[in-house]
């Protein structure tokens, strides 16, 4: 796991600046440092040792020199790609997984990517062509940032932070991401934060050249759900059996020790019982009674099973909330997932004995284990009733005071189209056109999910939710915060069901394995029932809990937030009187709005860091 910065185009030989880039990025790389120089790119590298500690410094290069790769990730099947590459006269001097990309891309050029199996970012230059090659893994779980800088160069990174510190980047807020942010609670456009800086989307390559980009998409995570008769419950639960256990076996190569992260949730538990390692690693909050507290959980599950160690910390409202603007730095962009912040703790506590751990990501997605999953289901009565009926009730709805089964009927008059953008939906388009301040663009969220939903037109609502989940969710929330937060540690995070093996198998996994009636994640929680307590494989998805909404209402940091929502950076963006009912209306308990204040707070405090300061820098 390393990170990589870099630049291409014209007059390249600038060391200096290259230096200040790599720099920028050293905690995703303690271990090493490396450049690459010629006239027309410049590449930049920081190391974290994890595979062949000797041999694995980058830019590595090809046998003549002409072909040169900074790479960050890990590729799992590097030995099986090895033996093919010798087996077709490839030389090898290295045993590290990087030198496998290399001999790959001059055997199969760009159709490499379809080969391999894990997590990665990189890029290639090739002298001979005089072309830049660049590539992020199919789900998202490696980053690429890049924008043009105003000497024409095409400027790239592992985090934007580190393309900033090229000569006339400028740090203006894009105010169409942070519209759409309002309702998402991640950046979900192409374009990041930062006017002129972009993000190349999971499964996509470019190709720059003769000063121009193409980007091409090479792997779209399509559902494609099987006929439930088309295999029984117990052949499926055995399969995910042999899954789990061979995905986590695959992500363990490593020349170090590794751990795993372990809440009280099903992912992690079944993770930590496949996984020949010994050190877990929880954070909790409150006391261990309280239920945002998994520091019980875990303790209790290490003991049953045996041969496991439990590290935890109880994090206190005051380390959280002072720890807020070292998230928001190592973020690059505002995320309003409480949960970030808790994944910084337990990341830095795993980093004080190890560099690489497990974690449970992307089990979710796959196996269908989101509660809203079961929406569908719920509202499959109103399926029956013509829309020229349910479209008045829900109209009428939204306009009465707030009643029990008021939002489930609003809803039901929806189709999932219309109403499902992700797991999150912070901001509704008439609250936040109410309460911003900026030019605003009005397109709807469901604009710009809706060209992904065309394409699974024909597939069941749920397999549909799953696709949205993959494409955006997982991408902008999950696996962005799993990144950063390891990283700022220097730590590597693995998402063993984050696997392309893992994702052909269940895309085509019959939907009501997935989710129905009785649970969701159904045939999974089956065969993790098998490896762990039945309690934890049955226990109802909670997330990351966060006692935010607690903490809000209590004197001090109530007045901590209040203060930032009522500065002037505020009034610039938002309506602060309507900002100051929000927060009066949680405190006194007439709504919760924990969520929808906390967005805009850590909004303010990344503005504070990245846009109002004079220069980006790691606060104290």
């Amino acid at each position: 796991m390393c990170g990589f910065s870099g630049f291409a185009g014209f007059q390249c030989e600038q060391r200096e600046v290259l230096k200040k880039m790599t720099d920028k990025i050293i905690h995703r790389g303690p271990d090493d440092e490396g450049m690459y120089l010629s006239e027309h790119v410049a590449l930049g590298f920081r190391r974290l040792s994890i595979i062949d500690l000797d041999n694995g410094a980058q830019p590595m290069f090809n046998e003549d020199k002409k072909i040169v790769i900074t790479f960050n990730g890990e590729i799992y099947n590097h030995k099986e790609l090895r033996e093919d590459l010798i087996a077709k006269g490839h030389i090898f001097a290295n045993h590290s997984d990087t030198e496998c990309l290399i001999h790959g891309y001059e055997e199969y050029g760009t159709d490499l990517l379809t080969k391999l199996r894990g997590m990665f970012a990189f890029t290639i230059y090739d002298s001979n062509k005089d072309l830049l090659f660049g590539a992020r893994d199919y789900f998202g779980i490696k980053p690429f940032y890049y924008g043009y800088a105003p000497d024409g160069n095409l400027v790239f990174s592992s985090e934007i932070k580190s393309i900033l510190e090229y000569p006339g980047m400028v740090r203006m807020v894009n105010e169409e991401a942070l519209e759409q942010y309002m309702s998402f609670q991640y950046s979900v456009l192409p374009e990041t934060f930062f006017k002129g800086i972009y993000r190349l989307p999971a499964g996509h390559y470019f190709i720059f050249k003769d000063g121009k980009m193409d980007v091409k998409q090479y792997f779209d995570p399509m559902m494609t759900p099987a006929p439930e008769d088309s295999i029984t419950l117990g052949k499926t639960v055995s399969d995910i059996e042999e899954i789990v256990h061979e995905t986590t076996q695959a992500h363990m190569i490593a020349d170090v020790e590794v751990g795993s992260l372990l809440s009280s949730g099903v992912d992690s538990s079944y993770v930590v019982s496949e996984f020949p390692g010994k050190k877990t690693f929880t954070v909790g909050f409150l006391d261990k009674n309280s239920k945002y507290n998994e520091i019980g959980y875990a303790e209790n599950l290490t003991k049953e099973l045996k041969n496991k160690e439990n590290y935890s910390k109880n994090i206190s409202g005051d380390e959280y909330f002072a720890s807020i603007p070292k998230v928001m730095y190592y973020m690059d962009e505002p995320l309003a997932d409480p949960a970030c912040i808790a994944l910084y703790f337990v990341d830095g506590l795993a980093a004080e004995q190890l560099k690489v751990v497990l974690s449970g990501e992307g089990a979710d997605e796959f196996f269908g284990g989101y509660n809203i999953y079961h929406e569908p289901i719920s509202l499959k009565p109103f399926q029956y009733i013509p829309k020229f009926i349910k479209k008045p009730i829900a109209a009428l709805c939204k306009h009465l005071p707030n009643f029990k089964g008021r939002n489930f009927l609003i809803r039901g008059s929806k189709t999932v189209e219309e109403r499902f953008i992700g797991n999150a939906n912070m901001f509704s388009v008439e609250e936040r056109e109410k309460l911003l301040k900026c030019k605003l663009t009005h397109k709807k969220p469901m604009d710009i999910v809706a060209p992904y939903y065309k394409k699974v037109a024909g597939l069941n609502d749920i397999a549909k939710m799953q696709y949205i989940d993959i494409n955006f969710w997982l991408q902008g929330d999950i696996l962005l915060k799993a990144d950063k937060m390891s990283m700022a540690h220097s730590l590597e995070s693995r998402v063993p069901f984050l696997d392309i093996n893992v994702f052909n198998y269940t895309k085509s996994m019959p939907v009501a394995y997935r989710c129905n009636d009785k649970a969701t994640k159904r045939a999974f929680r089956i065969a993790a029932k098998r490896h762990i307590p039945e309690a934890t494989a049955n226990k109802k998805k909670l997330g990351f809990p966060v006692p935010i909404r607690v903490w809000l209402k209590e004197d001090k940091y109530y007045n901590l937030v209040m203060e930032k929502l009522q500065s002037e950076t505020a009034k610039k963006y938002f309506d602060t009187d309507a900002l100051r009912k929000l927060m009066e209306d949680h405190r006194s308990g007439k709504a919760d709005n924990s969520r929808k204040i906390w967005l805009v707070y850590v909004f303010l405090i990344w503005h504070e860091i990245y846009i109002e300061a004079d220069e980006v820098s790691l606060p104290a």
